[in-house]
C-alpha cells in the first residue's frame, strides 16, 4: 500500500450558521493526484484553504508526512507547508511585477535564492512549461490568458515542491488550451514526483490530471474512485453532478 502524503480526518468548518465541511475524510497516496469535484459552495476551496493554512478548522486532523499541522507549532507548520507548491484560480499574479518576479517570488520572499540569480531560475522553470525566454521580461498584462496559466504553474513548481495544489486550473480556457495546460500539469507533476490536489469543475480535465477523484456533498465526501469512473459510476449524485442533470439528490437537497 502506498504510503500517505495527506491524511485528513473529520475535518470541520463553519462561517457562522453555514456548516461548510462537516467532517471530511480523505488520503492522498505519495505521488499521486486527487481531483475533488462538488457544487458550488460545497467546501472544495476551503479544503483547499485549510490545506494551506489560509483557513483555520473548527475541528478535524490534516496529516502531512504523518505529521498534523493543525497541532504543530507555527513554526513546525510553517516547515511542512513549506513543501506546498499553488496554482490559484485565474493565475493571481502581480500584474506590478514582471513574469521572471513572479515565477521566483516565493524562492524570493523565503531567501532560498538570491535576487542576482532569480532571473536565470525563472527562464530556466518558464521552458519547463513551454515559454521562451523572453516571456520573462513581460509583464503579465502583455499575456494571453493560456501564457499567464503557464506562468502561474512556473510558479508553482518553482520550488520543486512535494505537494502542489490546483484550483481551477482550466478556468477560462478553451478547450483546446486546456488540454494543453493539463498535459503540462500531468508533465510537471510526474517529472517532480509531486502528490497533488486538484479542484475543477471540468469532467475532461479531471479525467486527464486525476489518478483518483473525491466528491464533495453536504458537507462530507460522499463518494471516492479512480477519476476514469468519474462518468460512468453509478453513485447517483456523482452521476448527476457530472452529468449536468437538473434532477436528482442533488437539487432535493436543495429544495430543503
Amino acid at each position: 500500500m502506498s504510503q500517505m502524503k495527506i491524511r485528513i480526518r473529520g475535518l470541520k468548518k463553519a462561517f457562522g450558521p453555514k456548516i461548510v465541511l462537516d467532517g471530511v475524510d480523505l488520503d492522498i497516496a505519495q505521488g499521486t493526484g486527487m481531483v475533488v469535484i462538488g457544487g458550488s459552495g460545497t467546501g472544495k476551496s476551503v479544503l483547499i484553504k485549510s490545506i494551506l493554512g489560509l483557513v483555520t478548522p473548527d475541528a478535524g486532523v490534516i496529516e502531512i508526512d504523518g505529521e498534523d499541522v493543525l497541532k504543530a507549532s507555527r513554526s513546525r507548520a510553517k516547515e511542512l507547508r513549506s513543501q506546498i507548491g499553488m496554482l490559484f484560480q485565474n493565475g493571481a499574479l502581480f500584474d506590478s511585477l514582471p513574469v521572471w518576479e513572479n515565477v521566483t517570488f516565493g524562492l524570493l520572499a523565503q531567501k532560498r535564492l538570491k535576487r542576482a540569480a532569480a532571473r536565470d531560475k525563472a527562464v530556466e522553470v518558464l521552458a519547463q512549461v513551454g515559454l521562451d525566454a523572453a516571456v520573462a521580461g513581460l509583464s503579465p498584462s502583455e499575456l494571453s490568458g493560456g501564457m499567464q496559466k503557464r506562468v502561474a504553474l512556473a510558479r508553482a513548481i518553482a520550488s520543486e515542491p512535494a505537494i502542489i495544489l490546483f484550483d481551477e486550473p482550466t478556468t477560462g480556457l478553451d478547450p483546446i488550451m486546456g488540454a494543453v495546460i493539463d498535459e503540462l500539469i500531468v508533465d510537471c507533476v510526474k517529472r517532480l514526483g509531486s502528490t497533488s490536489i486538484s479542484i475543477t469543475h471540468d469532467m475532461a480535465s479531471a479525467q486527464r490530471i486525476g489518478d483518483n477523484a473525491a466528491m464533495l456533498y453536504q458537507g462530507k465526501v460522499s463518494w471516492t474512485g479512480p477519476a476514469t469512473e468519474l462518468l460512468t459510476t453509478p453513485d447517483p449524485v456523482v452521476h448527476q453532478f457530472t452529468h449536468g442533470l437538473a434532477d436528482g439528490p442533488i437539487r432535493m437537497a436543495l429544495r430543503r
